[in-house]
């Protein structure tokens, strides 16, 4: 299987547990779904790539998934 298709598999995954959570109106869990993908692609990607020795990689401050925007502006959209 190719990386590309390894991943969209994983996002496919983290998506429905990311929308059940916030159905669920959990959206603690949703950012720890949500950092948990990161974690997840970056790991597949350095064991794809031979580059494991690199992890754990340190956390960007001001840079997020698709999945965490969302969950942020979720969070923002039920405080208001």
């Amino acid at each position: 299987m190719r990386l590309i298709d390894e991943l969209n598999q994983l996002h496919d995954q983290y998506a429905a547990k990311v929308d059940d959570a916030v159905s669920r109106d959990d959206l603690v869990l949703a950012e720890q779904l949500g950092q948990g993908y990161e974690d997840d692609a970056v790991r597949l990607m350095a064991e794809r790539e031979g580059l494991t020795h690199l992890l754990p990689r340190p956390r960007p401050g001001s840079r997020e998934s698709v999945l965490r925007g969302v969950v942020r502006r979720l969070q923002a959209n039920r405080a208001a």
